[in-house]
């Protein structure tokens, strides 16, 4: 179990149980081949150790943080995954711009993980949009809401539909079921209006505060929201 759960090798963890580091319910292990359950409280250098297989967290990604598990010149959200997890392959269910902050998915469930990233399951995205430029008009909502056309690179891309939901001046929801390339700050720029600031809100089921005051937060995803989410992609 320690050794799945990348505490090390498995002469590593002897020597971790060796030293005293591990306790199930909170009593210190002696010995590795203790037997041990789900319903069993181990810890691991203070550390509380999971039996699952695969593991799920939620991360509010700041601002100016790459969406990659590793990267050797920027801040990456990577870095927010505790040291003793490392070794459990997780990684981030699509991505989120450097400059995007909230929602991100967070996984080593590779089936999940790839229904929630394809077209087919049309999973809802919702982001909370800052902009600069003339506001929306209804005739600019409609094209959006039937599968806008972009022009912006050397082949146009008829995108799905999409939803845009003014709230106030310079500010509005948009709901999208696909994830093109920047595609809400294209949106935006096709109807003249600049992206100041673009934050995800809501994945599936999961939905975050619109506020920036829990970024750099890291939780597991609960059991109601893992279900969910596996629910909204037919596993």
């Amino acid at each position: 179990m320690l050794a799945n759960s990348g505490f090390g090798t498995r002469s590593e963890v002897r020597a971790l149980i060796a030293g005293g580091a591990v306790s199930v319910n909170g009593i210190t292990a002696k010995k590795a081949d203790l037997q041990v359950s789900a319903e069993d409280e181990v810890i691991c250098n203070g550390n509380p150790v999971s039996s699952d297989e695969h593991l799920y967290f939620l991360l509010d990604k700041p601002d100016e943080v790459l969406t990659a598990m590793e990267d050797p010149r920027l801040a990456c959200v990577g870095e927010f995954i505790p040291d003793n997890l490392r070794g459990r392959k997780l990684s981030p269910v699509g991505r989120l711009d450097y400059h995007t902050t909230g929602l991100l998915v967070i996984t080593n469930d590779g089936t999940l993980s790839h229904r929630l990233q394809s077209p087919k399951y049309k999973i809802k995205k919702i982001y909370l949009v800052n902009y600069d430029g003339p506001e929306w008009t209804e005739a600019e909502i409609k094209e959006v809401a039937d599968g806008v056309t972009l022009t912006d690179m050397d082949t146009p891309v008829k995108l799905s539909p999409s939803a845009v939901s003014p709230i106030a001046d310079g500010k509005a929801y948009i709901t999208l079921t696909e994830g093109k390339t920047h595609e809400v700050r294209r949106i935006f720029a096709k109807f003249n209006k600049e992206v100041t600031a673009l934050r995800r809100i809501s994945l599936g089921n999961i939905t975050i505060k619109e506020d920036t005051a829990d970024c750099g937060v890291l939780r597991e995803l609960t059991k109601d929201e893992v279900l969910g989410l596996k629910a909204l992609t037919g596993l």
